[in-house]
């Protein structure tokens, strides 16, 4: 027999390997769906989406994995998982940033999976609306950029909204070029979000220099702009390419190449704690000598690390401003506790926000 036909019947071998691992891995799947939809028989109507328990299942199984597959495809492959077995339950509706093909949709997939209702907003405003009247189950929304610094309209809507945060979304933004054009010399305009346009700069300085450019209210909409005009482009996502019939020019054309959006999962229950998690507060100091120094001191003196501390204008006075803090821990936590009750007893005002697992 020729080495050729040992090759070709070497790999008919594995190929019937490979089909019968698939029997197998598509019944277990049905198994697990089987036993999810059981989970919430006995749970009577309970909430189906569980952000504590789908993080301890996700960094058990990171933990677990032997390789070949990397961490990333481990991730995205049983948060799909999860996904389509949630959904045996109830489906869950997520409204996000739209219109579809921006980061938003993007960072609502990667928390959720796609066995989901995407619901696309207009605005961040509408996003909260949506979620605060419970005409979704969830939203998520960007809060903050690593280059570009916080979305301030998210952190002046949190600082209002009868919702809490229930969860994060850590998202590796990389901008591409995209146009009608066949090459990037012929765009004159350039649509995109200011914020990917400051992400951009230094590449169209160099590669468009005399290209207007254009803010808007979402990459997407950039996307859509462009497509109806011959010699514009839009900055976003690889997805948004192919969904509004743009030629991809460029990739990855962001200045810094770690440039990351995180995100919160906007929801309306308590989340219990997972072991690796995070909470969220804002507050106000009160006005008088030595406020800001109380109103940092419970974090150092409960043993309480806090990640970020951001400054913003409270809006109902001159001057007068309010703290966003991210500290590591839940809220329900020993220390996290004392930390949240001695505030209570020196911060002009408190809110928090929620607590949640931490995005690996």
């Amino acid at each position: 027999m020729s080495q050729s036909n040992e090759s070709d019947e070497n790999i008919e071998s594995l190929r019937g390997r490979i089909d019968a691992l698939d029997d197998r891995i598509l019944a277990l799947v049905n198994e697990r769906a089987d036993v999810a939809a059981r989970i919430g028989e006995l749970k009577g109507g309970a909430a189906v989406y569980r952000p504590e328990r789908e993080a301890q299942v996700l960094r058990r199984l990171r933990t677990a994995n032997a390789g070949p597959l990397p961490a990333e495809a481990v991730d995205r492959l049983f948060t799909e998982v999860i996904s389509a077995c949630r959904a045996v339950e109830d489906a869950l509706s997520v409204a996000y940033l739209g219109p579809r093909g921006t980061f938003s949709e993007e960072a609502a997939g990667k928390r959720f999976g796609s066995s989901v209702r995407g619901v696309p907003s207009a605005t961040i405003d509408e996003v909260f609306r949506l979620v605060e009247a419970r005409q979704v189950g969830h939203g998520v929304v960007p809060v903050e950029n690593s280059t570009e610094g916080a979305v301030g309209r998210t952190l002046d809507l949190l600082l209002g909204t009868a919702a809490r945060i229930s969860g994060e979304v850590a998202l590796p933004v990389h901008q591409c070029l995209m146009s009608k054009a066949l090459d990037a010399q012929s765009i004159a305009r350039v649509y995109a979000h200011s914020q990917s346009l400051s992400q951009c700069q230094i590449w169209l300085d160099q590669h468009l220099p005399k290209a207007e450019r254009v803010a808007v209210v979402s990459n997407a909409e950039a996307a859509r702009v462009a497509a109806q005009e011959a010699h514009s482009g839009a900055l976003g996502s690889r997805a948004a390419a192919p969904l509004y019939g743009l030629n991809l020019l460029a990739r990855n054309i962001e200045d810094n190449p770690n440039n990351t959006t995180r995100f919160v999962v906007l929801g309306h229950e308590p989340v219990p704690p997972s072991g690796r998690d995070k909470t969220s507060l804002v507050m106000a100091a009160a006005n008088k000598p030595g406020a800001m120094h109380a109103l940092l001191g419970p974090f150092a003196q409960h043993g309480v690390s806090m990640t970020r501390l951001e400054s913003r204008p409270s809006k109902t006075g001159i001057w007068e401003y309010v703290f966003f803090v991210d500290i590591e821990g839940h809220e329900s936590d020993v220390r996290v506790s004392a930390a949240l009750q001695a505030l209570r007893d020196t911060a002009a005002f408190l809110k928090v926000l929620g607590s949640y697992p931490t995005a690996d």
